[in-house]
């Protein structure tokens, strides 16, 4: 794909034609399904027992409407291929297991009630969840393995400026920033174990299958492999590239120190301004990245130094032509 590409054409099928075909599919089926189903049917359940009905027809039109706004409305930045690569992939993953959600649990409630008199006796299929979420997530990741980074790229005019570090370069410098093993062990069990306990005790083991993708998708947020080399700085996720800077675009790396919630209202990535990225994942010394499209991204990395000095030294050995133009970048922003 171009890089000068402002939608992606996969994006566009995933985050905009699923949802809508989806939300469509509910009407049809519901159209389909109107003769053998009672004239109100049940909408909403308190515990086992159904306490909300309407006609199909008006209830298919508002899940298709709420698949639509906020299952699409997810998922739509997918479509947009300038934006930042990780979350369109993440926002993609989250949109399409809420759609998957809201359409397994419409169509399941409806085929509950089919050829039914009394929907007052109609059971909640609660399965329905856990097929939905494990399918929407598992569609959601496949498009988002197939997303491309459009981003615009400026090519850098000057070299980093002298007063940024400069160091040896270990090509590739690698390294994983984020909780380690240790930690992911710990995060994961603090969501398994209390999810597996409670299905044992309710003897209803549908449960996992909504907590399983939604633990692997917290997790994945906080577990990242940076590196650095010849080709510019790329963060990896998910056997992935998700956040790429080419060595030819870098006007400069520098050192920070970084707070995730002060500086930017969390953990994991984060968005401050026009620009402005943050991968944080601990509070401490972090690697500012400028480039000359005006992007500054920040990655929290205990060896920040080494990798800020190995940027700066690899941009001064590119080759790129001096410019004297006075618009021309010549310090990475803060």
């Amino acid at each position: 794909m171009s890089q000068t590409r402002v939608i992606d054409p996969v994006g566009v099928v995933f985050g905009i034609v699923v949802p809508v075909l989806a939300a469509a599919s509910i009407i049809v089926l519901a159209r389909l399904w109107e003769p053998r189903l009672p004239a109100e049917v049940a909408t909403h359940w308190t515990g086992s027992r159904p306490d909300g009905f309407g006609p199909v027809g008006s209830s298919a039109w508002t899940m298709a409407l709420l698949v639509v706004m906020v299952g699409g409305g997810c998922c739509a930045i997918a479509a947009l291929a300038r934006s930042l690569l990780l979350m369109r992939r993440y926002m993609l993953v989250i949109g399409l297991g809420v759609t998957g959600v809201m359409v397994a649990t419409f169509v399941a409630v409806l085929g509950a009630q089919l050829d039914v008199a009394d929907a007052t006796q109609t059971a909640f299929p609660t399965w329905s969840i856990a097929v939905g979420t494990v399918a929407g997530v598992a569609v959601g990741w496949l498009g988002a393995a197939l997303l491309r980074d459009g981003r615009e790229r400026t090519p850098a005019s000057r070299p980093p400026a002298p007063d940024l570090p400069r160091g040896p370069v270990e090509s590739p410098l690698v390294d994983r920033v984020g909780i380690g093993a240790g930690a992911t062990v710990v995060l994961l069990g603090s969501i398994l174990v209390p999810t597996v306990l409670v299905c044992a005790a309710t003897d209803s083991w549908w449960p996992t299958a909504v907590v399983v993708p939604v633990a692997v998708l917290a997790v994945s947020l906080l577990r990242f492999t940076v590196i650095v080399d010849e080709k510019g700085i790329r963060v990896r996720n998910l056997a992935t590239d998700a956040v790429v800077y080419d060595l030819d675009e870098i006007v400069g790396a520098e050192v920070t120190e970084t707070r995730p919630f002060q500086d930017w209202g969390g953990w994991g990535l984060r968005v401050k301004g026009r620009g402005r990225y943050g991968l944080v994942t601990t509070t401490g010394p972090a690697v500012a990245v400028s480039t000359a499209s005006g992007h500054v991204f920040t990655v929290t990395s205990a060896r920040a130094d080494e990798l800020a000095g190995a940027l700066n030294t690899l941009a001064d050995r590119r080759g790129a032509a001096v410019s004297t133009d006075p618009t021309g970048l010549t310090e990475p922003s803060t």
